[in-house]
């Protein structure tokens, strides 16, 4: 683990504990989304924070940043996703890398952008299918 990735990733944690940017996020709320309305929102801040350090705004990429990491946090703490903990932690651990590191998995944007809206996709689908049984 590099300095850089190191000094990030506890200034990322130390901001967090001391200022959650989701103020209004109740964990019972964000526990009663499925796993794909779940990953879909931290996706969201994903691709927030790659296209604000593309357009090399770093404080806004960096909050996005921060709100991605919280909620990977809170999802971890979801007992629901106790069978896919590994696949979760290592998502944030190669993000981390990617963001902060010196990207030694070889991720690129678009690979982050497509495993993310995969599962924008599949909220949405289920979404979508719940309403259609609601009007039946």
């Amino acid at each position: 683990m590099t300095l850089i990735f190191k000094t990030a990733f506890v200034e990322s944690l130390h901001h967090w504990l001391n200022n959650m940017l989701h103020k209004n996020l109740q964990k019972e709320q964000w526990f009663k989304l499925s796993v794909c309305e779940q990953m879909a929102n931290i996706g969201s801040e994903v691709i927030r924070a790659i296209k604000w350090k593309a357009k090399r705004n770093n404080d806004y990429a960096y909050l996005a940043n921060t709100r991605a990491l919280e909620l990977f946090d809170m999802t971890l703490e979801d007992p629901k996703y106790a069978s896919g903990v590994k696949e979760l932690t290592r998502a944030r651990e190669f993000w981390l890398d990617y963001f902060f590191g010196n990207n030694q998995y070889h991720q690129t944007d678009d690979e982050w952008i497509r495993y993310f809206l995969a599962f924008t996709y599949a909220a949405r689908n289920n979404i979508t299918k719940r309403q259609k049984i609601l009007i039946k």
